[in-house]
């Protein structure tokens, strides 16, 4: 295998020896160097490369990052593509801006503490163990909050995006080609969703606040129904989803739709409590006389009118339960027992019978 060293740059470098430029010197100028698809191994000491920009070291078989300490004026460094399996000795890249570590064996994004300039992290399509997912260090995520605007996590078997809510400068996502499932939970509180580790995307929209450019294609969740109009309605500064640009009409359109069910749904529950506020033996459960409304039709002619009857006939065993509580908790009862009183002296063939569903309340005629 091959070892990167000054010598391997001297020979693929295009240097002209002179007499007013020594080789040192012309290392110690050079900005941006290209050793990638060179069957490099190992990286050792290169150090009179001061002054690297960019650093090309892509397609190689590196197993680990090392001998960098030097290049604290690197901008840019292509790693992917190769052997590394830990991201580390990174730490003295202060200006470090892209880093490219697609197609490695990472399986945790960890030590890249301190990197404050670092803008771009692309480390997409990880070769993991069968049923892992790759991870993300909350130390890392940390120190990277206030700059990281770009990530790449695509193909990495990722079943949720929690982890990056703090990531609040973030502006574009890739997350292609994972196992994301669910756009939203209603059914479980943002407390229970935490302790599930399972938090759904509308949840996670609405800490990337500055999230311009998202791309989850290849997710379980793109086929859940209605699941571009509800993230467009969710997000006020998503752009573009999945490759497709959100036109202002398209946004303007879903959020009145929106309202408009919402406003549906506030008036259908005030409608709801209004009711119940009218009839409360209507819709008290845990009444011992549950009432229900049945029409007929007066004897005397005119509007039909309304009777309230007891929806069942209780067994004796709750009658003489009943019996036993105290007079102020039978209020419903007395009600109840008066309107039977009442219907019970209006004559039986004013009553039709396909109206009344209680038969007990029928009056038995002797023949």
């Amino acid at each position: 295998m091959v070892r990167l060293t000054l010598d391997l740059i001297s020979k693929i470098s295009n240097h002209k020896s002179r007499r007013e430029e020594s080789m040192a010197q012309y290392l110690r100028k050079i900005t941006h160097l290209n050793v990638s698809d060179k069957n490099i191994d190992k990286i050792e000491d290169f150090s009179l490369c001061k002054n690297l920009n960019v650093l090309y070291l892509y397609d190689n078989h590196i197993q680990q990052i090392d001998n960098l300490g030097f290049a604290t004026n690197l901008t840019h460094l292509y790693l992917q593509n190769n052997c590394i399996s830990c991201i580390e000795n990174l730490e003295a890249l202060k200006k470090l801006e892209k880093l490219y570590l697609g197609g490695n064996y990472i399986a945790v994004v960890e030590g890249l503490e301190g990197l404050e300039e670092l803008r771009e992290l692309h480390i997409e399509s990880q070769r993991l163990p069968l049923g892992e997912k790759l991870l993300f260090d909350p130390r890392t995520l940390h120190s990277l909050a206030n700059s990281l605007s770009i990530l790449n996590i695509s193909n990495n078997n990722i079943d949720e995006l929690k982890d990056l809510e703090i990531l609040e400068n973030l502006t574009q996502l890739i997350a292609v080609d994972n196992q994301l499932q669910h756009v939203k939970r209603a059914q479980l509180s943002t407390k229970k969703m935490r302790e599930l580790n399972s938090v759904d995307l509308e949840f996670v929209l609405n800490k990337l606040t500055k999230l311009w450019k998202m791309d989850l294609n290849g997710n379980p969740v793109c086929l859940k129904p209605k699941y571009r109009d509800r993230l467009i309605t969710k997000s006020k500064s998503l752009g573009s989803l999945d490759g497709k640009e959100i036109k202002e009409m398209e946004r303007q359109f879903l959020m009145n739709w929106k309202a408009s069910k919402d406003a549906k749904k506030i008036s259908k529950k005030k409608t709801m409590m209004n009711e119940s506020a009218a009839h409360p033996n209507l819709y008290n459960m845990e009444s011992d006389n549950h009432l229900v409304p049945v029409y007929y039709d007066s004897p005397q002619g005119g509007k039909s009118k309304l009777v309230i009857f007891s929806d069942t006939q209780r067994p004796r065993q709750n009658r003489k339960e009943s019996l036993k509580q105290p007079r102020e908790e039978e209020s419903n009862s007395d009600v109840a027992e008066k309107i039977r009183n009442l219907i019970l002296k209006t004559p039986q063939s004013s009553l039709p019978r396909n109206d009344i569903s209680e038969p007990h309340l029928i009056r038995k005629t002797p023949f």
